[in-house]
């Protein structure tokens, strides 16, 4: 055994009690690059399944949320992120990337930095395109400004269709908003990502960034409200759903509403429990992904 110094010994215990302190005590999973921002997931554990890089989205020399990047696709995996119910005007959009400090700002004026241009998506990537910037953490889920503003950043965003971003996709957003501000009592946890093709990928630019076929969300709130209208008590504490991004999709994941308006027809969101989303992101990624530590019923 090593042995130290009274005094070391109180430093070391001073600096382990300010990080379980920081982290909240409840903190047991794993700890890997996510570290900076694991208070972000349920238990602080990161969704398990799912290769790339992480990132601690920070903004204002804070971490915001938590982002699984792929920079082969130039685009994300999924973003982790903490519900705030919101209030305030949302901010103007700030297509952002990481300084050598590792905080977003905006772009710079002039050509854009060659090792920018090789690792994400830049804002040239997406005009005159049939996608929108889409954002997996949205600006809506968040209370302060500061928190709305960092989402705003490119690599946050996955080619998205108009169709899905401003019809069911944005109603599936403020339904959720609704909900969890209404009936969640403590801490919500999010966790939206993406479905890649099974075949065919599609992309912006000759392979610049890569375009999803779906979208997936899926939230966590173990202290909630038992008053719960008949439709929501299955919505707790989890649940989850898929939204199409492409109107030529098979339907055996999301049917299509031929109902719906024109416009938004083929971009239908599909809701269900979160073992169903977990089973079909299993089959479309041919391994086990699980979103919650113990689908958000661990103690």
């Amino acid at each position: 055994m090593i042995s130290m110094s009274p005094l070391l010994r109180l430093a070391l215990l001073a600096l382990v009690a300010s990080i379980t302190g920081w982290l909240g005590g409840r903190c047991r999973a794993d700890v890997g690059d996510f570290a900076p921002c694991l208070p972000v997931f349920y238990r602080c554990w990161p969704p398990k399944g799912l290769a790339g890089t992480p990132i601690c989205q920070r903004f204002g020399n804070q971490y915001r949320f938590a982002t699984m990047y792929s920079r082969q696709r130039r685009s994300p995996w999924f973003s982790g992120y903490l519900y705030t119910v919101p209030t305030g005007r949302r901010p103007e959009p700030q297509l952002a990337y990481a300084e050598a400090d590792g905080n977003m700002v905006p772009f710079p004026p002039g050509p854009l930095d060659q090792k920018v241009l090789d690792s994400q998506a830049v804002e040239p990537d997406y005009i005159n395109s049939t996608y929108s910037r889409g954002h997996l953490n949205p600006s809506l889920h968040h209370r302060d400004h500061e928190d709305r503003t960092s989402t705003f950043t490119l690599t946050n965003a996955v080619p998205q269709k108009i169709g899905s971003n401003d019809g069911p996709w944005e109603v599936l957003e403020q339904t959720v908003n609704r909900t969890l501000g209404e009936y969640c009592l403590g801490e919500a946890y999010v966790v939206t990502g993406v479905i890649p093709y099974q075949k065919d990928e599609r992309w912006l630019r000759d392979h610049r960034v890569a375009v999803p076929e779906y979208l997936w969300t899926a939230y966590c709130c173990p202290d909630y409200n038992n008053s719960l209208p008949k439709e929501l008590r299955e919505a707790f504490p989890t649940y989850a759903a898929i939204g199409r991004n492409d109107p030529n999709s098979t339907e055996e994941i999301v049917p299509v509403n031929q109902t719906a308006k024109t416009q938004f027809r083929g971009y239908d969101v599909r809701r269900m429990t979160l073992d169903t989303l977990e089973t079909y992101l299993k089959d479309r990624f041919t391994t086990a992904v699980s979103v919650f530590y113990e689908r958000c019923s661990g103690s």
